[in-house]
């Protein structure tokens, strides 16, 4: 039996998918009420929760203690800015062999990877340094 289609759940992903920069929830929220005032955060990661166990988004862990979530489901990189906090997809092949070398050295069952790079964007590179006084 599978679940009804819903308004609020089409737009969520088409949010994500749109944004572009892996949003959280609570960048989610605001932008969702003007559109369905009667939405609410329990409703919210209900229906992102339905998303994720279809298999329409993934749910990203870059360290900062939120929950991000990526409309691209398939296994890749992230560039992640230590000053604006952009996460940027990395079009580059996924090293398939790490993962198997691991399993192969510690015999876990391996379904996936990620490598995640941390440091400064090229916007914030170009932008000027603050002097503090």
């Amino acid at each position: 039996m599978g679940r009804r289609k819903s308004k609020q759940r089409e737009r969520i992903f088409n949010l994500i998918r749109s944004s572009g920069i892996h949003p959280t929830a609570q960048w989610l929220l605001p932008l969702l009420k003007k559109e369905f005032p009667a939405i609410n955060e329990a409703n919210l990661y209900r229906n992102i929760r339905i998303l994720i166990e279809e298999g329409n988004i993934a749910s990203r862990d870059i360290g900062d203690g939120l929950e991000h979530y990526d409309a691209v489901i398939t296994n890749h990189y992230h560039f992640v800015c230590k000053q604006c906090g952009s996460i940027i997809d990395i079009d580059i092949p996924i090293e398939d062999h790490v993962a198997k070398e691991f399993q192969q050295l510690m015999h876990h069952k391996i379904e996936n990877h990620t490598i995640q790079f941390f440091g400064v964007c090229t916007a914030c590179l170009k932008k000027p340094e603050k002097i503090v006084e």
